[in-house]
């Protein structure tokens, strides 16, 4: 009986071995699911299934060198008849150049000037306007979110589609399948047959493709007209309208912007299209999707993407950046602090530099292991000197960045591994010192609704808290 059990031991490391290093991936990775699978045979296959498989590049990254192309193209006609060349740099501040340098070389994406832009910190303000400019629309309206689900709000937005599509307008909208667990493609049936369109993100019809926890679709883009682009935090559905007992109070941040920058996001979101449903591509023209936009606005903005199709992390390389440009200060909110090695150390080094660092993360889980994970950090990094504060009204699901009271970061990556390399994100980075402004005064306000948690109360926590900590700590990078 013994020697059967070391043969089924020594037979699970085997293919634990066999099963991580068939494909590569970074270090941590490599043994955080070496852990996984030695310590919990079978069950640790089955979560491997589910999150640890990686796809082949031809199967995730669909994009076409040729769509990419013409979109470029399209863009650079319209931002050469509003005047605005994309590789010169208007800004004369030497610390922005840097970072639009940054990401003219990682992203290929150039500074949008003159833009609008409206800050939005509740889902009903947010889902008002964004209703009232979805009835307006009158050519085109293009949605994509990560979650988008079948509840009140849901059926709202999509019946306003729905009109939209019987009006002749054309609309396409994009969808995570796991995101929006709940809502079957039965629920945009009347959309299709107003003759609109609905497809989930890279979605086949297999369930062996298709059951993975990674490669999702983690971008909010909603475009209309050409003309009127929102970029955030918030999803479609009714616990970001305060409607969820579990989390109460939904504390996001989202943005509404017209004017060039709205290019960016209509490429990006015809990009998410076609690679999505290749049998009815989206064909641009410049009439229809990339109309002249007004550029009465006082915002610049660089759109920026990242995703496991690339292995630059420019999202990630922005945050880094910005971490290490402040000179007074660099304010985050995050609902999920995982941070790699290099994130890691830019915050600690900016704290122990004397830069006023301060992260606010919820105060409640809506994932235990991250949850444990992102406490971890937190106390880790105030024991550096970081300021770390629990916000306390309700659930903050905010993925914002401020320094220096200067420049900021608005979009859908978190500071994690899922957001660095396993998701599609995408942010707008602002060079606008009114901007950065609002978005240091709302982290003010938020201050009233948060508690500092210093060192001395990480410490008085109890052994089995300090244990689930760490114990998520090892599961980090694949979380």
């Amino acid at each position: 009986m013994l020697y059967i059990l070391y043969f089924l031991v020594l037979l699970n490391t085997i293919l634990a071995l066999v099963t991580v290093f068939r494909e590569p991936r970074d270090i941590a990775a490599t043994w955080a699911w070496m852990l996984v699978l030695i310590f919990l045979p079978v069950i640790g296959f089955l979560l491997y299934s589910f999150a640890g498989r990686k796809l082949p590049k031809k199967r995730l990254f669909r994009y076409q060198a040729q769509d990419f192309n013409e979109i470029r193209k399209l863009i650079g006609q319209r931002l050469q008849q509003l005047a605005i060349r994309p590789n010169e740099q208007p800004i004369k501040n030497n610390r922005d150049n840097s970072l639009i340098t940054l990401f003219n070389t990682l992203n290929q994406t150039y500074l949008a000037p003159d833009n609008h832009v409206r800050i939005f910190t509740n889902g009903p303000q947010l889902f008002e306007q964004l209703i009232k400019d979805l009835k307006a629309a009158k050519q085109t309206i293009n949605i994509e979110f990560y979650t988008f689900y079948s509840d009140k709000l849901g059926h709202q937005i999509r019946d306003i589609l729905v009109e939209k599509a019987r009006q002749g307008i054309k609309v396409h909208v994009v969808y995570d399948s796991l995101g929006s667990f709940g809502t079957s493609e039965l629920f945009f049936r009347p959309l299709r047959l107003a003759g609109g369109y609905a497809r989930p993100f890279l979605h086949t019809h297999s369930i062996l493709f298709d059951f993975r926890l990674n490669f999702r679709d983690h971008r909010k883009i909603v475009v209309i007209d050409g003309q009127l682009g929102y970029i955030g935090g918030f999803n479609i559905g009714d616990q970001y309208m305060n409607r969820s007992r579990k989390f109460g109070y939904w504390r996001d941040t989202h943005l509404r912007i017209s004017g060039p920058a709205v290019y960016q996001l209509q490429g990006q979101f015809i990009l998410d299209w076609n690679a999505t449903d290749i049998k009815n591509p989206i064909k641009a023209t410049l009439a229809e999707y990339f109309p002249l936009v007004a550029t009465d606005g006082n915002s610049n903005l660089q759109i920026v993407t990242s995703g496991p199709d690339s292995d630059e992390q420019q999202i990630k390389m922005g945050y880094i950046r910005l971490i290490q440009l402040a000179q007074r200060t660099c304010w985050i909110q995050t609902p999920y602090l995982i941070p790699d090695d290099s994130t890691y150390d830019a915050l600690r080094i900016a704290a122990s530099s004397g830069i006023d660092v301060r992260i606010m993360v919820p105060c409640m889980p809506d994932h235990p292991f991250v949850y444990r994970a992102t406490q971890y950090y937190a106390h880790q990094l105030a024991l550096a000197g970081v300021k770390v504060y629990y916000y306390r009204k309700g659930f903050i699901h905010a993925k914002t960045v401020v320094i220096d009271n200067k420049m900021a970061s608005v979009g859908s990556a978190n500071f994690d591994f899922r957001s660095f390399k396993l998701n599609f994100e995408i942010n707008s980075f602002i060079y606008d010192k009114a901007l950065a402004h609002k978005l240091e005064q709302i982290f003010e306000e938020d201050l009233k609704y948060a508690t500092l948690e210093s060192p001395a109360d990480f410490a008085k926590q109890s052994w089995w808290l300090n244990f689930k900590q760490h114990f998520s700590r090892l599961l980090a990078p694949i979380l």
